[in-house]
């Protein structure tokens, strides 16, 4: 980032209290700044960059941002959420309600940060969408009572509503952005009749200016795009009658304020984020059952004009210039970000957030923060800071991390030029998180005791010569062994092989396991007319055949197995068997592409799959 560009700013706040850090190249605290310490409950920027506001047990501090300097404090015990309105004129604050016998507790307050004086306060019970909506230039706030939309002009809010939007089952309402302020109202299914999303303009509530009916909609988002000129509505069921789905029916719906456009957007399945490109012309969707959902660009009409492929992803982030995007895995998925070009809709890289449970991007397009915050994760607190070229350019580790976000700022002041910057050097920290840790020594796949100190079975031998390291490893134990020790250990395999010996028929038995190894039978599991007819099964676990003397001579010894015309020859046995571990190690190797953490003994089968092949081409010869 050139050095004539403003340093971008973030704040943090942990268990130690409030830190305060500039982003690239410095990273570190800005000078001037006095560190909080304490019991911080919420941090929270102006929207416009010029404040920043935390509170603590005994009131709310706001901080201009940019000069450091304390401009105004509240005496507002135990507050629990701060916002600003967008041009941070006003402060809203919200405490748990209290109850009282008239339920007369206004817990909702709204203050001037200038003055510090208190406008209005109301009574909210719900935490969730606590704070009132403000139209980008603060000319009208607005929040909804019952089945009323309320909106005030600022200079009056101590005073009535000066007037209201009524509509009978109205259940959720936004404002939308941008110059010219629209408002959308959310109806939910009611008697039979659908759903509906209607549009008004802010000056008129007589007649809407887009609709748009549908069903399977329990509650809705509605996420409009920054010029406030079009909307998505994001309908969520709680339950999918198909049983398709555990998590309810999805569906996005487009609607144009204008009223000239609305569609159902084309998705398969469930959706599980979708967003507007800054520039407002289109917009991306994941969609589809995971571990392989779908990701795809639409663009102003809701049509598919990109496929970005089906990976494990859950997330989507735009920088603030909307020229690089980031898809990714987070929550209980493996935290990979994949960054894109929207230029020329190829990937730049791909990095691991593991952990990671907060992202958002730096104003100045160039880098994003990751964070693994408390109490999501009680473990491996703290944020990195990556360079979209996948460069780690920055780790802070922190006992417990609680919030952590960056100053907003104009996307304008920090522009993209055609072609993007090259990686930066990661710094010194940065580097360290990345060595990566000392392999950890194999103990190798479990044996059960009576296969221990044997020659490994054929699968997890590869073409260096693993049995053979298996044996100079068991040579190596027998060293070790007092003389006592070797002396027993001999006498139990001599036994062992006399007993061997004794059990296992001279012919037809087909078992070529290593002795003091349990074979596995690789014979077919007997129909009901062999069975019937006693023919003998060597090997077989067939607990249902109650004729258990068939196929014995009279002293109880086993006879040579008989075959039939329908038995396979030996060669054909060990064809199907090792077509059967090519299939297993094609299984696995399905699920490691879909992002699934292998053992080490199915990783071992992958290795084998070479000399498999190699064997089946040499018993089909």
């Amino acid at each position: 980032m050139s050095s004539s560009l403003p340093p971008t700013q973030f704040a943090f706040r942990s268990s130690a209290g409030i830190g305060l850090s500039e982003g690239a190249p410095a990273f570190g605290a800005p000078a001037g700044f006095e560190k909080q310490a304490g019991n911080i409950r919420v941090l929270q920027y102006s929207k416009n960059g010029l404040y920043l506001a935390w509170a603590t047990p005994e009131g709310v501090k706001v901080m201009d941002a940019q000069s450091l300097q304390m401009i105004q404090e509240f005496a507002i015990k135990d507050v629990i959420e701060i916002d600003f309105s967008p041009k941070g004129t006003f402060i809203s604050t919200w405490v748990r309600q209290i109850k009282t016998e008239d339920g007369s507790h206004k817990n909702m307050s709204i203050y001037e940060v200038k003055t510090g004086q208190e406008l209005t306060a109301f009574s909210q019970k719900n935490q969730n969408n606590w704070n009132v909506q403000w139209t980008d230039d603060e000319t009208y706030c607005a929040r909804m009572v019952s089945n009323e939309v309320h909106f005030w002009e600022p200079k009056n809010l101590p005073k009535a509503p000066f007037t209201k939007l009524r509509l009978e089952g109205m259940s959720q309402f936004s404002l939308s952005p941008g110059k010219s302020t629209s408002v959308a109202v959310f109806f939910g299914e009611r008697k039979g009749a659908p759903a509906m999303v209607r549009i008004y303009s802010i000056t008129n509530f007589s007649v809407p200016l887009a609709s748009k009916s549908f069903f399977k909609a329990d509650r809705v988002q509605m996420i409009w795009n920054q010029l406030g000129t079009n909307i998505l509505v994001w309908a969520t069921t709680d339950v999918d009658k198909t049983g398709k789905s555990y998590y309810g029916e999805t569906n996005l719906y487009y609607l144009a304020v204008a009223g000239n456009f609305d569609c159902r957007v084309p998705i398969d399945g469930l959706i599980h984020d979708v967003a507007w490109a800054p520039a407002s012309k289109d917009f991306v969707v994941i969609h589809g059952q995971m571990p392989s959902p779908k990701t795809t660009l639409f663009d102003h009409r809701a049509n598919a004009v990109h496929e970005f492929g089906r990976d494990a992803r859950n997330t989507i982030k735009w920088n603030p210039q909307g020229r690089v995007l980031v898809l990714a895995g987070f929550g209980n998925l493996a935290g990979t970000m994949d960054f894109w070009d929207r230029k020329t809709l190829k990937k730049i890289t791909s990095v691991s957030a593991r952990d990671t449970t907060a992202c958002e991007w730096s104003p100045d397009g160039r880098h994003i923060l990751t964070a693994t915050l408390s109490p999501r994760l009680r473990v491996d607190n703290g944020y990195k800071i990556w360079h979209y070229t996948g460069t780690l350019v920055h780790v802070e580790e922190m006992n417990e991390l609680y919030q952590v976000s960056w100053r907003p700022c104009a996307p304008e002041i920090y522009p993209i030029r055609t072609s993007l910057s090259p990686a930066p050097k990661p710094a010194a920290n940065a580097s360290a998180a990345q060595v990566k840790a000392a392999p950890v020594k194999s103990m190798g796949a479990y044996r059960p005791p009576q296969a221990r100190g044997t020659p490994a079975p054929s699968l997890f031998a590869d073409a260096s010569g693993s049995s053979a390291a298996a044996a100079a490893a068991a040579a190596a134990a027998d060293a070790n062994l007092s003389k006592a020790a070797l002396k027993n250990k001999k006498k139990r395999e001599n036994a062992k092989k006399n007993k061997e010996g004794e059990d296992v028929p001279a012919s037809g038995s087909g078992n070529n396991s290593p002795v003091g190894t349990p074979a596995r039978s690789n014979t077919p599991r007997p129909n009901s007319t062999s069975a019937r007819n006693g023919s003998p099964v060597i090997g077989s676990n067939n607990n249902n055949n109650t004729n258990t003397n068939k196929g014995k001579s009279s002293n109880g010894a086993l006879l040579p197995a008989t075959p039939s015309a329908g038995q396979m020859t030996e060669t054909e046995k060990k064809i199907r068997n090792v077509t059967k571990k090519l299939k297993q190690i094609h299984e696995l190797k399905e699920k490691q592409a879909a992002g699934e953490t292998l053992e080490l003994t199915q990783i071992q089968k992958i290795t084998a799959e070479a000399a498999l092949l190699k064997e089946l081409e040499a018993l089909k010869i």
